[in-house]
């Protein structure tokens, strides 16, 4: 039998956003479980006296974060777990940087060079085109966490490098500074090793792990803009994701020290 709940018509909340919370909160209970078929839309107006815009409004909202699927003429079950769907984030590297402390940004370096090959082709541009050389480290208190380098394509007519240099926060480096000439970006995310020169700059030691983190972003024209990679010490940073309907934190899962040696 479903937990009975009825919508709160004083909130400001939508009804169909009201009845999707109420489902899934269903769900995560276990009294529907995945295989279930929830009630049929005619049962869901009754009871909850709602339109039938409302109840699909609703079984969207959980279509959409494939807490449930629907089949034509059967009706609408949830859904069963798939690994495949789990979303890490860079909301952990946020969350470590932007809590409990204050997290600088020092800069290391900025200089304009000419792109070697190798430079060229990470750009996808030009050899001995004029490029901005920033190396910066994001620091948590007094304690080197993440080594950012960057080369952005020179262009003075663009404000990127000032926009760049006056980022001076995590806030400004990972919520952006509203520059309208970026349109998209890709990522790519892989684990390593400190390099010597990592370490150095990390206060750490080569050898032990890390994640890069290698970002490229691009304009209006779909022209590449910069690349640029950032290092993290893997001692300090770990990826999370959670899958399923989860109502509130429900985390079980054991987590290993983030401050053991390798």
């Amino acid at each position: 039998m479903a937990i009975q709940q009825n919508l709160d018509r004083s909130l400001g909340e939508p009804a169909y956003s009201q009845l999707a919370n109420i489902l899934q909160k269903q769900i995560s209970l276990g009294t529907y479980r995945p295989g279930d078929r929830l009630p049929s839309e005619s049962q869901l107006r009754a009871t909850y006296k709602v339109s039938p815009m409302t109840v699909r409004r609703a079984i969207n909202i959980l279509v959409e974060k494939d807490v449930v699927r629907t089949s034509q003429g059967l009706g609408t079950f949830v859904s069963s777990l798939k690994m495949h769907k789990a979303t890490f984030g860079l909301d952990e590297f946020y969350r470590v940087l932007n809590t409990n402390g204050d997290t600088l940004v020092k800069i290391l370096e900025a200089r304009i060079i000419k792109t070697d090959e190798r430079i060229a082709g990470l750009l996808d541009t030009d050899v001995n085109r004029n490029t901005i050389h920033i190396r910066r480290l994001l620091i948590k208190d007094e304690e080197p966490l993440v080594y950012h380098q960057e080369f952005l394509i020179y262009d003075p007519c663009r404000p990127i490098v000032e926009g760049e240099l006056q980022a001076a926060s995590l806030l400004d480096l990972f919520s952006g500074n509203d520059e309208s000439y970026l349109k998209w970006g890709e990522f790519k995310i892989s684990a390593a090793i400190l390099t010597p020169e990592h370490a150095e700059a990390l206060k750490s030691h080569a050898g032990r792990p890390a994640f890069h983190l290698e970002h490229a972003f691009f304009d209006y024209d779909e022209n590449q803009i910069s690349w640029g990679i950032y290092v993290f010490r893997g001692d300090k940073f770990q990826f999370n994701a959670t899958i399923g309907s989860v109502m509130g934190n429900h985390s079980k899962a054991k987590k290993a020290p983030l401050n053991e040696n390798p």
